[in-house]
């Protein structure tokens, strides 16, 4: 007699389109209904693209018709109002966006930890308030949010008549973080629909107003949070993070992968820590230095430029005052500066 188990097992062989995990390790499988020999299973996608969705169902449909006792088979696909299913999960800048108020959505991304996305995130957000547009940052680093910390942020989220989480604001930009949401030092230990879940409901469940842009600190890596992210919204893009030396160009080559599986543009690479000028003028490179325009290069991406290693940014950083904030004719300040303009014209 068929099973759920049996349909279960048997939607394990169907993989996401560009990924190793299959629909079931995700969440995707809803509901599954038996009647006899006729059987109907429920497939939720978090983002609208047409395109993956026709893959799924198509592969999800060829494998249970295989399975002994299927006689009738439906396969629902439900795809949520944030991302209709005419519209394609990840578009080209440019592409009406599917959350009401924000005109740009853009992930800043890097392969590995410890190239200071956080911080470019946190400077480049400040940078765009600088230059005159309403702007947000989300932090999507569940496991270890540090925005709220840098953007000097304490004011907790309040919930508005429509029972939304209005986001705090610092310096001009608003924010939302798991941060606000745990006690001082308490560690988030979930598995991966967990995240995936949050992450929507940072994005559809929080009252961002009118943005010009929304900025979103990924964390690094290439796992649940980037791939639930990149199906939730139709990204305008992405902004790769990376330090000049090998080591962190080889990993960060995997998130522009993982960016085109997924439709996103790169919007540009960033280089971090370039350098390091000592008091007596020496310009010492620590990590190397052009790797990120080589790589930008070579794959025929903007470079958005360069962030010397400068004192002023991490202190900045660990007074939650950030330096494009605190002193925004400074040498550190300008670089951030120069990125955004530079990422305003990417975006048109």
């Amino acid at each position: 007699m068929l099973t759920q188990k049996d349909i279960s097992d048997a939607l394990r062989a169907v993989r996401y389109p560009g990924f190793s995990r299959d629909i079931i390790s995700f969440g995707l499988v809803k509901n599954i209904a038996i009647n006899g020999g006729a059987v109907t299973v429920s497939l939720q996608l978090s983002g609208g693209n047409a395109e993956v969705a026709r893959q799924i169902q198509t592969e999800t449909e060829t494998v249970l018709r295989a399975v002994k006792g299927v006689e009738k088979l439906q396969v629902e696909m439900m795809i949520p109002a944030v991302a209709p299913a005419s519209m394609p999960a990840a578009g080209g800048a440019g592409q009406k966006n599917s959350v009401p108020g924000i005109r740009r959505l853009v992930a800043v991304a890097s392969g590995k930890g410890g190239v200071g996305k956080s911080t470019v995130s946190v400077n480049l957000a400040c940078a765009l308030r600088h230059l005159g547009a309403e702007v947000g940052l989300l932090d999507c680093d569940i496991y270890g949010p540090s925005i709220p910390l840098m953007m000097g942020a304490r004011e907790k989220p309040t919930v508005n008549a429509a029972e939304k989480l209005v986001p705090p604001a610092s310096h001009g930009v608003k924010l939302m973080s798991m941060g606000f949401l745990i006690e001082d030092n308490a560690p988030v230990i979930w598995r991966g629909p967990m995240i995936m879940k949050a992450i929507q409901q940072f994005i559809g469940d929080v009252d961002w107003g009118v943005l010009d842009y929304l900025l979103m600190d990924l964390p690094p890596g290439t796992g649940d949070a980037q791939l639930s992210l990149c199906q939730t919204v139709p990204l305008d893009g992405g902004v790769i993070v990376t330090t000049p030396q090998e080591a962190s160009l080889g990993v960060v080559r995997k998130g522009i992968a993982m960016f085109e599986k997924l439709n996103v543009p790169i919007l540009g690479l960033v280089e971090n820590m370039s350098y390091f000028t000592a008091p007596n003028g020496q310009r010492v490179e620590i990590f190397g230095h052009g790797g990120g325009r080589k790589e930008a290069e070579s794959r025929n991406v903007p470079f958005l430029g360069e962030v010397p290693i400068f004192v002023e940014i991490r202190e900045g950083g660990d007074a939650g005052l950030p330096v494009v904030v605190a002193d925004a004719q400074s040498a550190p300040a300008q670089a951030f500066i120069n990125i955004a303009r530079g990422l305003r014209n990417a975006l048109g």
